[in-house]
């Protein structure tokens, strides 16, 4: 039987990349624990630079079937222009690049942003393990900046990050083309952090068709109308 990605390369560094985040949940949950007894989730300083440090070095990958789940949607758009809000170390960027490189689209790219340099280095490190370098453009600093310009047409998006979801699909939105598909992890976890975000894809002027999808943690997807 052919497995979802078809490249044994891929999947066996995917696979160590997905045992690696999988030892740090218990850590990285334990400290958001600490960190809500102090503050809640919502608040703007939620994020402080101790925060910030001890987030540093998680994977926090997206989880194995959304990100299976996102390669055959982008797929099945024929994606050729993909965003990526929270990249990481580049684990759920890599099925992403398989999808697009798979499509076979004439200058295909995943366009990523990451705000730690550590990781940006890592990222692509592993972007280049896998062979998918020329498929992405991987952007270090505030996504607030990076993803000003996408470059055209968006057909998918990721947004896998906690405290500028908002910001990142208000950016991006005006690139979505009709029928672009826009993804957001762990909807359901903490639903006052993403108060904003929901309010935004459900308002008609901003023409979206959205539901959760039924994952561990909620994946809200919304479709460009």
């Amino acid at each position: 039987m052919t497995s979802l990605l078809n490249d044994p390369k891929l999947e066996g560094l995917l696979d160590h990349l997905h045992s690696q985040s999988d030892l740090q949940i218990d850590e990285t949950n334990a400290g958001f624990e600490r960190r809500e007894q102090e503050i809640p989730i919502d608040q703007e300083d939620f994020y402080d630079d101790a925060m910030q440090r001890f987030l540093s070095d998680k994977i926090v990958a997206l989880d194995r079937d959304k990100a299976q789940f996102c390669y055959l949607l982008c797929r099945s758009l024929n994606a050729k222009r993909v965003v990526e809000a929270g990249t990481s170390f580049g684990v759920s960027t890599l099925y992403l690049a398989a999808a697009v490189r798979d499509n076979q689209v004439e200058n295909g790219v995943v366009i990523g942003t990451e705000y730690e340099p550590r990781k940006v280095e890592i990222a692509r490190a592993n972007f280049k393990e896998a062979g998918l370098s020329d498929f992405i453009d991987l952007r270090e600093g505030d996504l607030r900046q990076t993803l000003q310009d996408v470059g055209g047409p968006v057909d998918f998006m990721l947004v896998d990050i906690w405290e500028v979801a908002l910001s990142a699909l208000e950016i991006v939105s005006p690139s979505l083309r009709p029928g672009a598909i826009v993804a957001c992890d762990n909807t359901t976890v903490d639903a006052a952090e993403y108060h904003g975000y929901f309010e935004f894809v459900n308002d008609p002027r901003n023409r979206f068709r959205t539901m959760t999808v039924s994952f561990e943690g909620g994946f809200e997807l919304s479709v460009r109308v």
